[in-house]
């Protein structure tokens, strides 16, 4: 099947699950809200000591927005873990638009002005949103692939992080 960009293995998992980020994939620039520059390193400093989980979306992605009621529930059941959000939105207006539209304002909320494909997204084998990771408590990834927020190893890792 060949997915919205091509990517004719969409949905496919990766063949090897990384449990580390590369250097090339730390310094990957992302803006805020506010359009300020921000590296993954830096978010996931901002996060050091607590479980993160990264939700990759776009509000143009219709598989996405159906998720995210359950995701808004996963955040809402595992309150002493920090979420945040990835978007793949095609302009800072689209970014902006979809934050309004689907009440993420009050979120944690970065986007790939980069586009789809840099190094981080090519690093992690983006090939399909909504995707999910977590990142463990000293900013390794804890749980690689995931693309539903439903998906039972999602909180099975939180709960074995937060043990």
């Amino acid at each position: 099947m060949i997915g919205v960009f091509g990517v004719s293995s969409a949905q496919e998992q990766p063949k090897v699950l990384k449990t580390s980020f590369s250097k090339e994939a730390l310094v990957q620039k992302l803006e805020d809200e506010q359009g300020k520059n921000v590296t993954i390193q830096q978010i996931l400093d901002q996060h050091k000591g607590k479980v993160l989980v990264i939700d990759f979306w776009a509000g143009w992605c219709r598989d996405c927005l159906k998720a995210l009621p359950k995701a808004e529930e996963l955040e809402k059941n595992n309150p002493n873990v920090d979420f945040v959000f990835l978007s793949l939105e095609r302009s800072k207006e689209g970014f902006d638009k979809s934050l309004d539209r689907f009440n993420m304002k009050d979120k944690d909320n970065y986007w790939f002005a980069s586009g789809w494909k840099n190094n981080f997204n090519n690093y992690i084998d983006l090939n399909w949103i909504p995707r999910y990771m977590i990142v463990d408590q000293k900013s390794s990834i804890a749980k690689y692939y995931a693309i539903s927020p439903e998906d039972p190893e999602i909180q099975e890792t939180i709960n074995r992080l937060l043990k």
